[in-house]
């Protein structure tokens, strides 16, 4: 086999290799002085070399896991790191330095950032040491067992060689590295090692004079002594725990403690032998790698981790239980991020984050950082419907006065959602997103405000997603469908064409209008291929019309235009390809746009529609009256009809009408004639109301008064008895 090529120039073009043995190197030369080892510095180094490479690979995993840390900790043990200095120097090693010499490089795929990296360190040093933790328990345990055999072992003999046999366990029993107690069974300590009375502060009088149960310590667990009392009554043999100790100084002492039952030659019991390590340090190292992972590094406030273990349990409470959560995001904070800099953003957001927390210091509030610029605040107890008010008031007052940073003040404001109710009805997802669709009702009306949740709005807002979600896939489905209302010429009620209005068959919610879609069509972009497969229907529609239907039938079709429809560049494109298609005249075509997408409309705008016209397609204002334009700007606009918006003709339903609105409509409808536009009333609803609009020289109408929306198949069959 030809041998593998060294890592060099043309195979390591990044240059990893040669940091990951740097990083050995200054590895190896902090833990070398307290290993105990025959291995020269440089075999110590090789041994680390396939150990930084773990951490690397770790560091840039995708996704993230960082339990393989854990076997490099208990391969410290292995390579005889067994020292707790070795492992503290370990971690000082790859704080400094794992993200300096194995981070991002020149070539590599898209990295972390800088602080997701930091953040991914931590929690490597955290699996690190668990895993030498728990390489050094294993050992450790083992020498427990064999210590602990060679003391049966060695009373045992002390029958035939009682001399000999006391020398060589006061060896084992003084030399232990470990503490080694021995009681009876009614608890009375009869022998202690030199290890365990300086774990306990060096006093033996004050360790051998003690109970075995007068050891208890608030923090024991509930079956601790439960195994105990198994263990003196012979029930079982051993037993392994965790368990805190007070020192004669009142300090805590924390252990992994085994307890071994000794038996006479009869078997009965006679004797507890216990084996304490002290894990004091490796549990303050742990709780201070826990708090890191669980606390946001900028703010110092508890982050989303221990902001959902806190929900959580405030949820899984009983019964008369309550809870209230404000969720805060702040106003324009991306616009001071974007103009002057993170830096100047997150120095922000700490003096935001102190503030904040001062305004929850009652028992049961907390305040966290859930990223960015979204701060959460929760209150727990019985009365929090009233609390959860004043806590979200206290925090609108704390952000009112401005915050200086750098020499500059700013004005930070905030909107807040507040969600409040009795523990043990949703999940900790389910509040948090009802929090965070309130505060967007807060942010849009605003800002600076609070809002309370409301479970209907919520399910709009939910129901408003779920169908952005699913429009695309109902577009390719065939879930929409068109139905038409007649457009009827006012003097003698004959049709003079209809109206497309696309619909939505829904599979959860039944046929929803376009007032509850479309809208959302815009804002995701689907409105354009939505709006062509409308004009290619209705266009085929109309087509399909003049074909079969010759005697009076529908001859014209208009086709809403939305304002993203005519910013698209391929408008006239489309229009003309879907006419030529199905041999549609382009004068049976009317193409409707809003008024308000027209206001101060340039000539870049104007210039499809005005092509459209000059081909003959008619292009109609709707809802006219309501974009509040220049009445003069109708003399610019490629515009053939006006349709007069329902609220200028809604008063003329009834007698007597308000000469006011008279004078409106007769004034639009003389305007519009003098520029030689038609004019269409929407809306029209009962027969006084088209006898006024009649008189008032009003070209066509639709509206229920002649005909409500249908499918084309019906709308030729349609009785216009009333309109005629």
């Amino acid at each position: 086999m030809t041998p593998p090529q060294a890592v060099g120039p043309q195979t390591d073009p990044d240059g990893l290799e040669d940091r990951l043995r740097r990083f050995a190197t200054i590895w190896s030369r902090a833990v070398f002085p307290v290993t105990a080892t025959s291995l020269t510095r440089a075999e110590v180094e090789e041994r680390l070399l396939p150990l930084a490479r773990t951490l690397s690979e770790s560091l840039h995993a995708h996704p993230f896991d960082p339990h393989a840390a854990q076997r490099v900790g208990a391969a410290l043990i292995d390579a005889h790191c067994t020292d707790p200095e070795a492992l503290s120097r370990t971690l000082g090693v790859i704080d400094a330095y794992l993200v300096l010499y194995c981070g991002s490089g020149p070539g590599q795929r898209t990295e972390p950032s800088a602080e997701e990296s930091r953040a991914r360190c931590a929690r490597l040093q955290h699996a690190l040491a668990a895993g030498f933790a728990g390489g050094l328990r294993e050992r450790t345990l083992a020498e427990q067992e064999a210590i602990a055999r060679s003391t049966l072992q060695a009373r045992s003999d002390a029958v035939n060689a009682l001399h000999a046999t006391e020398t060589r366990l006061r060896a084992v029993f003084e030399g232990a590295a470990i503490g080694i107690g021995i009681a009876d069974l009614e608890g009375n300590v009869l022998e202690v090692n030199e290890t365990l009375t300086r774990m306990f502060g060096g006093l033996e009088n004050h360790v051998r004079g003690k109970k075995v149960t007068e050891w208890a310590h608030p923090e024991d667990r509930p079956h601790v002594w439960q195994l105990h009392r198994e263990l003196i009554r012979g029930e079982r043999e051993h037993f392994r725990v965790e368990k805190p100790f007070f020192r004669n100084d009142g300090t805590v002492l924390w252990t992994n403690l085994t307890v071994s039952l000794l038996r006479d030659p009869e078997g009965r019991p006679q004797y507890q032998l216990a084996l304490l390590e002290d894990t004091t340090e490796r549990r303050l190292l742990n709780l201070r790698l826990r708090y890191e992972a669980t606390h946001d590094a900028l703010t110092g406030l508890p982050n989303r981790t221990l902001f959902f273990e806190r929900l959580e349990k405030a949820l899984a409470k009983g019964e008369g239980s309550r809870f209230g959560l404000c969720y805060l995001d702040l106003d324009g904070f991306k616009a001071i991020n974007d103009s002057l800099g993170h830096a100047t953003g997150d120095r922000l957001l700490v003096e935001v984050a102190d503030r904040l927390q001062s305004c929850a210091t009652a028992p049961g509030e907390m305040v966290a950082r859930l990223g960015g610029d979204e701060f959460v605040a929760l209150t727990t107890g019985p009365d929090t419907q009233h609390e959860v008010h004043e806590l979200a008031a206290r925090i609108l007052a704390a952000l009112a006065a401005p915050i200086r940073v750098d020499g500059r003040e700013f004005s930070v404001r905030g909107s807040i959602g507040i969600v409040e109710g009795p523990a043990g009805e949703r999940t900790p997802a389910e509040v948090l997103r009802s929090a965070d669709i309130t505060m967007y009702r807060a942010k849009s009306a605003g800002g600076n405000r609070c809002e309370t949740a409301d479970p209907e709005l919520d399910a709009r807002a939910i129901t408003s997603h779920g169908l952005t979600t699913a429009l695309p896939a109902a577009l390719e489905r065939g879930e929409f469908f068109i139905e038409y209302q007649p457009l009827v010429h006012m003097d003698d009620g004959s049709v003079h064409g209809a109206e497309a209005l696309v619909r939505w068959s829904h599979p959860q919610h039944g046929i929803l209008g376009p007032d509850q879609f479309i809208p959302l069509a815009e804002r995701t972009g689907l409105i354009v291929p939505l709006g062509r497969w409308v004009l290619q229907e209705a266009v085929r529609q109309a087509r399909y019309w003049q074909e079969h239907h010759t005697d009076g039938g529908p001859l014209r079709i208009n086709v809403n235009l939305s304002p993203a429809q005519l910013q698209h560049p391929g408008l006239v494109t489309d229009t003309v390809a879907v006419l030529e298609r199905s041999g549609l005249a382009p004068g049976a075509l009317c193409l409707e746009v809003t008024e308000s997408a027209l206001i101060g409309a340039d000539e870049t705008l104007l210039r499809p529609l005005r092509q459209l016209a000059e081909m003959g397609v008619d292009i109609a204002l709707d809802d006219f009256g309501t974009g509040y334009s220049n009445l003069a700007n109708l003399r610019r606009l490629p515009v053939s009809v006006l349709k007069l918006d329902r609220s200028f003709t809604q008063g003329m339903q009834q007698l007597p009408v308000d000469p006011v609105d008279l004078k409106i409509v007769e004034g639009i409808v003389s305007l519009a004639h003098s520029l030689e536009l038609a004019v269409t009333v929407e809306g029209v609803e009962t027969g006084a109301q088209a006898d006024r609009l009649r008189e008032l020289g009003c070209d066509t109408a639709q509206g229920w008064y002649y005909a409500r929306p249908g499918p084309p198949e019906l709308l030729h069959a349609l009785s216009l008895a009333d309109a005629i």
